[in-house]
């Protein structure tokens, strides 16, 4: 079952850099009763960066890498707008039969779809994901082991128990997730290597809303998201009266993570004995901010937003993956046939 908490980001050991997990995640997400929102909107992830985007109100794929339509061509992108266009109008029908489903007839409502696979350039090894989601909760979940649906809430029993019979399609997706998605996350994964294999540091303060607050450590605009961040006092990493909050996206491609500490109990004299840590991957040397006392304490609220991409819809689109902190799925479109998967909730 999956962990519902946004992009679940994986972080890799900062000592194993040779080992690094690559991913293709795509996000299908129709809303109902959102006016301000298209009613469909798609999202292309490589390694947890925007590669392509699309919208019902746009009704168009955009690649959001300079090197999608100058490696993969237009035809690429003609053929990803084809098949998304399909992809909305199926997603209106999945809102309605969901809603029948659970005895709504009005209201704000949300369906989600996420399919991919993972790839470790060290072991080779590769993991495929399908997952559906109804109103930010699991609804059709398939087991890659077992090659069967899940169904967590019973409304979606009718659906599972249909899926489960189509055998050809099970074997298909399954070696759709084995073959045929690897070997494009690879060829994706070669075009945009000069991108991901970029290193950009961060900006990290310090920041406090007043005296009796905590402290929050705040680093953004670094890249890649193989970081860590963490609180030390004389030299020695404390846990105590720490939180940890996770890597976000930026609107830019890069990210952000913050660290907050409670202090409220420590004498002012003794917090130069703090100091906060950013470690990025790749990178030897540490930042280190240390407190000197309550004067290097921005002593403003500063909101931290999760800029995922153009438009707030999108954090929407991606709160059943980050909500549940587990493994999702991507996958290209091949042959530029729309997958079948998004029929999502078939008529009985």
């Amino acid at each position: 079952m999956m962990k519902i908490s946004i992009f679940v980001v994986l972080l890799l050991g900062l000592q194993d850099v040779a080992s690094v997990m690559h991913s293709w995640k795509a996000f299908y997400t129709g809303t109902t009763g959102m006016s301000e929102f298209p009613e469909f909107v798609a999202l292309n992830l490589l390694d947890d960066e925007l590669m392509g985007y699309f919208d019902g109100k746009t009704n168009r794929f955009e690649g959001k890498q300079s090197w999608v339509t100058e490696k993969l061509g237009q035809e690429y992108v003609e053929r990803q707008t084809n098949v998304l266009q399909g992809v909305a109008q199926t997603f209106k029908g999945n809102i309605d039969i969901a809603m029948k489903r659970f005895n709504q007839s009005q209201g704000v409502h949300i369906v989600q779809f996420m399919y991919g696979c993972e790839w470790d350039d060290d072991t080779q090894k590769v993991t495929g994901y399908q997952q559906y989601g109804y109103d930010g909760e699991d609804f059709i979940t398939l087991n890659m082991e077992s090659n069967t649906y899940l169904a967590p809430k019973q409304q979606a029993f009718m659906t599972t128990d249909r899926w489960n019979k189509d055998r050809a399609y099970l074997e298909s997706f399954k070696n759709y997730v084995n073959q045929e998605c690897p070997d494009w996350l690879k060829k994706y994964v070669n075009y945009g290597k000069s991108s991901l294999m970029r290193t950009e540091l961060p900006s990290v303060s310090v920041l406090q809303s007043g005296s009796s607050s905590k402290v929050s450590c705040h680093a953004t605009g670094f890249y890649p998201n193989r970081a860590e961040m963490f609180w030390r006092k004389d030299g020695e990493e404390i846990h105590d009266g720490v939180i940890k909050g996770e890597i976000l996206p930026n609107n830019d491609g890069t990210f952000q993570m913050s660290v907050n500490i409670d202090l409220s109990s420590v004498p002012t004299e003794d917090r130069t004995k703090y100091e906060c840590v950013f470690q990025l991957s790749g990178v030897n040397e540490d930042i280190i901010h240390k407190l000197n006392n309550e004067s290097n304490i921005t002593k403003v609220i500063i909101p931290i937003v999760a800029a995922v991409a153009v438009i707030g819809l999108i954090v929407i689109g991606i709160i059943l993956y980050k909500k549940k902190n587990a493994k999702r799925p991507p996958s290209p479109v091949v042959n530029g046939q729309p997958p079948e998967e998004t029929q999502f909730l078939p008529q009985a």
